[in-house]
């Protein structure tokens, strides 16, 4: 798509917590919006639902990317025992760590070799 009415940055629109959408002013009288969700989804198009216009939302993807799934519960990173997922991913990588071994007697391959 490339006529936009405008490109707007995420900073200069308000989230709406009753909606969840993020919405900026448009000419028309209503306002742009665009969800968290497709925010996520590398979509940065928001639209007026009373007119034709768009916008094109400038923003930072990787501050959505651990948006929850469709359908995620209000319990999200918790497991049975009560740890989250988070703390258990972490012990799982301090573990890698204790188990990794360096050899001293490992030969160098030049780099010739390996083209």
């Amino acid at each position: 798509m490339g006529a936009y009415y405008d490109e707007i940055e995420i900073e200069d629109m308000t989230w709406d917590e009753v909606k969840g959408v993020y919405h900026y002013p448009c000419p028309c009288g209503d306002r742009f919006e665009i969800s968290r969700k497709q925010l996520a989804n590398y979509e940065d198009i928001a639209t007026c639902p009373s007119c034709s216009l768009v916008i094109r939302v400038i923003y930072d993807p990787l501050d959505f990317e651990d948006e929850p799934p469709e359908g995620a519960s209000g319990s999200e990173g918790s497991d049975s025992n009560g740890e989250s997922d988070e703390e258990s991913e972490d012990d799982h990588f301090e573990d890698a760590l204790d188990r990794l071994t360096l050899h001293e007697d490992a030969r160098l391959v030049p780099l010739a070799a390996c083209a």
